[in-house]
């Protein structure tokens, strides 16, 4: 780590989250740790590395099975050891368990009359801390894992955050691991949809995930060799999607490959979704390339499929990197538990692991900037962007 990005480091650390501790001596003794929200490719990779690191220094760990569930429902918590990670690192999952519906603050309730209520339940997950006796809560998630334990420091939990979200739109980390992996599997996709696209002459609509941000969708794009790429970032006009797949046919490309991200929308339209969103729980996104096949088909005499990759992109064997960086950040995570360092998240900044104020991820979203070099680099080979 180089000197300016140690001082750098150093000064985003709160000095009031910060204890100090007797070599051979950590501060925390008996910590908890979850994997919230979906489930990503490097879960059991940082689980792994977080007891392997642990143990040594005489930190015990436990975990909540499927996410916050294990600290709001009794019976759902387990001791980890070296023996309860033992060859887990290739699997995809989480031996924990995940869950995007356990939020904390809007717990979902079945009433009586059979309707679904949200509680917040944020006073019995900090009072079955207090009586687990546990120094500190380790969560692993996205953004809304982190607001939860921003909510929680702010209440007087010692909490350490670890960044988890195939889509990479996590503030305050370079990259998220499981967004890897995902990127890997969508350009799999895209590739073998090539040949069927060629064979029969058709145009082929790849949605992706990513949800606002269209990291996915741009990456695998340019990767897998699309003509369109469309993304959230962008509001794509329909007009300037048919002028590029109509050009490609009238210089004798008998196929096209079109990548959606599932957040994608047109100028002066709205997201495609299945589902609107609700206290404790975002919209669910979906139908946006059957949306734009739906459009397509009114302007072009062309074969159009549309392919949904969905849940397959979250799943499968995590790649080198999101095995390495989850191992790096769950080391980290071990190490803020023995030297005390909590209210803060541990990230990647360029090719160092660092942390960074909990606070900090509450800003914007990280999104693909529209005239960013990636994205101009798509269009200077020719993809259309939409706008």
């Amino acid at each position: 780590m180089t000197k300016q990005r140690k001082k750098a480091d150093e000064r985003k650390r709160s000095p009031s989250t910060r204890r100090t501790t007797r070599p051979g001596r950590p501060v925390f003794k008996r910590v908890c740790v979850l994997t919230g929200g979906g489930d990503a490719p490097g879960l059991n990779a940082v689980l792994r590395a977080f007891v392997k690191t642990c143990e040594p220094l005489g930190i015990e760990v436990w975990g909540s099975e499927d996410g916050f569930e294990g600290l709001i429902q009794p019976g759902r918590l387990v001791q980890l050891s070296r023996a309860s990670v033992r060859g887990i690192l290739p699997k995809g999952g989480s031996i924990l368990g995940c869950s995007n519906r356990a939020n904390p603050f809007a717990y979902p309730v079945v009433d009586k009359r059979g309707h679904e209520t949200a509680v917040d339940v944020s006073d019995d997950v900090i009072g079955r801390v207090k009586k687990h006796q546990f120094d500190a809560l380790v969560l692993v998630g996205g953004d809304g894992t982190m607001r939860h334990a921003a909510a929680f420091t702010q209440r007087g939990l010692a909490v350490i955050g670890v960044p988890k979200t195939i889509d990479n739109d996590l503030v305050g980390t370079d990259y998220s691991f499981g967004y890897d992996t995902a990127l890997g599997t969508a350009t799999w996709a895209i590739d073998a949809l090539h040949s069927t696209a060629e064979a029969h002459d058709r145009i082929m609509i790849v949605e992706v995930m990513g949800r606002y941000a269209g990291w996915i969708a741009l990456g695998s794009g340019v990767a897998g060799g699309a003509d369109v790429i469309l993304m959230p970032e962008i509001p794509y006009d329909l007009e300037r999607v048919v002028a590029k797949l109509r050009a490609r046919s009238e210089h004798g490309s008998t196929f096209s490959i079109v990548v959606v991200g599932e957040g994608a929308l047109p100028k002066g339209g709205a997201r495609s979704t299945v589902a609107r969103a609700r206290k404790g729980q975002l919209e669910r996104l979906g139908g946006a390339g059957e949306f734009l096949a739906e459009q397509l088909k009114k302007r072009i005499p062309h074969d159009i499929r549309v392919t949904v990759l969905g849940h397959l992109q979250r799943g499968g064997s995590p790649t080198a990197f999101d095995r390495l960086l989850g191992t790096r950040l769950g080391v980290r995570a071990a190490r803020c538990c023995e030297h005390g360092d909590t209210g803060v998240m541990v990230a990647l900044h360029g090719q160092d692991i660092v942390t960074v104020p909990l606070a900090e991820t509450m800003r914007s979203p990280k999104r693909v900037d529209p005239n960013g070099e990636l994205a101009e680099a798509a269009r200077n080979i020719g993809i259309e962007l939409g706008g």
